[in-house]
């Protein structure tokens, strides 16, 4: 056995299971496909019956999803080694035993001896024997990659790491989507998973998948293709074309969950039961207003759409639904929009607005009535498209039959850190009323913006300097001029502090990224060796407890306590050295990091190297994060003008607009 070019074990002679040539493979993936289509249609969310009330409902059934074959016979693709039952631990047992078993384990296979924490918290205190047991688990920790696990596995198995090993061929399959979810997929077609299987050198794609199937952490579905799709398939047949599709058992139970809460959600609304919204309406501030209003007075679930001006109109309904007796409460997604917001609806410190971590959590908000959902008569959610489908879904779940949700959001702004397209696919399937607001973002930038939303980047008119926009040759005279503007130009020309001036950026990396500008930033505004965890007092710094979450704050001190920061809101937190790791400097962010907050001025830095990452929706977004002022530093040439014209944004694959096609036409 010889290692191959990307780490893979390499057997001296062919399986005779395996397919040999790539039309054999072909054929398997083929074989596989129909299998799947062969069980039937595959409800991808419990069936529209399942929803009370729904009219001509048969009984329910729960979603298949799994690799039982028509006939009711075991798959013949041989499956996956079980995982390894966890051996009896005494109560007493030290986790420092358990950590130090796993470091033992991780050294004896090559793998650094750091990555025990991760292996424990994964695996449990038995995190050493899964490791022995099945060493391609190491594949699930943080920063490993196949190679990676294909040495590990070769040192502490010797000859016996083969490349078809069941084991392997499960921990690359979860790999291969894993590393889909990070790209916002939920899903992923069965021809793109085999052809990542094919890329690492697995001599049987088709029986992993199948192994990965029947061990439960992959589910398969069956999608008819429609529109465009279906066309670019050739569906020319009486049978409508239809893709395979393999999902994480996780994101397709939330995914489906989603589709039966918004059908629930739906199916269950009787409208009529409250005071007569037609006064409210008509004393609306604006016709979007009032046309959300009349919508929401009808519906139980309501979209709409519209830029930071926009605002104003579930504000709007927020303070009818008030004045109407009705519960009703708002939720943004972070703490600068919830006041904002708040002022938008005239409200004061009791106002009904939230964050929406604070409303699942329960830490602020209506509380919870006896049944456990949420004391809520109307719901309003502020930036929907920042939630991905497992957040969705636990918001749905904790909304009571009845429950009016209203979602709001700029379909052009970039979509959630985690996996799905919940607001987009929601407007895309048309199984509820959305009210597109009228009310466009005044000004420069809100002109410039929203010519990149259909599309178009032309100069604006900037008599105040509202807009400005600079080239530089590469990534270091970019970081140089954002650097100026940050320090220098704004606030001496527009009197913007650099306090409240943000720098952002495509990624971490590079020659223009966060780190190097953050290091360049640092060094004129608060140079210091780094003594608290690589920081000082006076860092500005940015907190991310999950993907999608940024916190904003400053550095006050430090000690053996830990870091102890100043968050925008005037609140203070102590961060232990523990978690020191999930600070960043936040002179400069990724576009990401700066989804639901808005700056009085902002500096978007386009390197050389960008090209790939933008897109319409990043550049719209970038864009819109200066409230009186934005400087682009712009280095990538014709890219950028290209990716307005010609790529609206990154491609993800999702489930739930079928979903709700499948099972709308009878609950609403």
């Amino acid at each position: 056995m010889t290692d191959t070019g990307n780490g893979a074990p390499e057997e001296t002679s062919a399986s005779p299971a395996s397919p040999a040539t790539p039309a054999d493979k072909a054929a398997a993936i083929a074989e596989l496909a129909e299998r799947i289509r062969s069980i039937g249609p595959q409800p991808s969310a419990p069936e529209a019956s399942r929803v009370p009330g729904a009219p001509g409902a048969p009984e329910a059934s729960e979603a298949s999803g799994t690799a039982e074959t028509a006939d009711g016979e075991a798959p013949t693709a041989p499956a996956a080694a079980p995982p390894a039952a966890p051996a009896p631990v005494a109560a007493d047992r030290p986790r420092g035993d358990a950590l130090r078993e796993a470091a033992e384990v991780l050294t004896a296979g090559g793998a650094p001896a750091e990555l025990a924490a991760a292996a424990v918290a994964e695996f449990g205190d038995d995190a050493a024997e899964r490791l022995r047991e099945d060493p391609w688990a190491v594949l699930g920790l943080p920063g490993v990659r196949p190679e990676h696990a294909d040495r590990f596995a070769r040192e502490l198995l010797g000859p016996d790491a083969a490349p078809g090993d069941s084991r392997r061929a499960q921990a690359l399959v979860l790999w291969l989507l894993e590393q889909a979810v990070l790209r916002g997929h939920s899903a992923l077609e069965l021809t793109e998973v085999t052809a990542g299987l094919d890329r690492l050198r697995m001599p049987d794609p088709a029986a992993a998948i199948q192994a990965a199937v029947t061990d439960g952490r992959v589910l398969p579905f069956q999608e008819e293709l429609a529109g465009a799709e279906a066309h670019a398939a050739g569906g020319e047949d009486e049978e409508p074309p239809t893709r395979t599709l393999l999902a994480l058992e996780r994101l397709a139970m939330a995914e489906d969950s989603l589709a039966e809460g918004l059908l629930q959600l739906m199916a269950t609304f009787v409208p009529g039961e409250d005071p007569e919204p037609a006064s409210a309406a008509g004393a609306a501030p604006s016709s979007s207003a009032t046309a959300l209003i009349r919508a929401v007075a009808d519906s139980a679930l309501v979209l709409h759409t519209g830029g930071e001006a926009a605002r104003a109109e579930p504000a709007a309904l927020l303070a009818a639904a008030g004045r109407l007796g009705l519960r009703a409460w708002a939720a943004t997604w972070t703490d600068q929009g919830k006041e904002s917001f708040a002022a938008l609806a005239g409200a004061d410190a009791a106002a009904p607005v939230v964050t929406l971590a604070e409303l699942l959590s329960g830490t602020a908000g209506p509380g919870r009535s006896p049944d456990g959902t949420l004391a809520v008569d109307v719901l309003i959610v502020l930036d929907a498209p920042l939630l991905d489908v497992e957040l969705a879904a636990t918001l749905l779940e904790s909304l009571a039959d009845g429950t009016r949700l209203v979602l709001s959001g700029d379909p052009g702004q970039l979509w959630s850190a985690g996996p799905g397209r919940f607001f987009a696919d929601l407007l895309a399937a048309k199984v509820c009323p959305a009210v597109a607001s009228r009310t466009p973002d005044f000004g420069p930038i809100g002109e410039l913006v929203s010519g990149v939303g259909i599309g178009e980047l032309q100069p604006v008119e900037a008599p105040d300097k509202e807009v400005v926009i600079l080239t530089a040759k590469d990534g270091g005279e970019a970081v140089h001029r954002a650097v100026q503007l940050l320090t220098d130009s704004i606030p001496r020309a527009l009197r913007i502090p650099a306090e409240q001036v943000v720098l952002l950026t495509p990624g971490h990396g590079g020659p223009a990224g966060t780190r190097a500008l953050n290091a360049a930033a640092k060094a004129r505004l608060n140079p210091g060796p780094g003594r608290f965890a690589g920081f000082d007092p006076g860092d500005r710094v940015v907190e991310s407890p999950a993907p999608g979450i940024t916190r904003p704050a400053r550095v006050l001190d430090g000690d053996a306590t830990g870091l102890h920061l100043e968050y925008a809101d005037g609140s203070r937190r102590t961060v232990p050295p523990a978690e020191a790791g999930r600070l960043r400097h936040g002179w400069a962010l990724t576009v990401h990091q700066a989804l639901g907050r808005r700056w009085p001025a902002a500096v978007v830095v386009l390197p050389e190297d960008a090209g790939q990452m933008l897109t319409r929706q990043w550049v719209y977004t970038a864009f819109g994060r200066g409230e009186r002022h934005l400087s682009v530093v712009h280095a990538a040439g014709p890219a950028l003008a290209q990716a307005v014209a010609e790529r609206p944004a990154q491609p993800r694959t999702t489930r739930l607009r079928a979903i709700l096609a499948e099972n709308a036409a009878s609950a609403y």
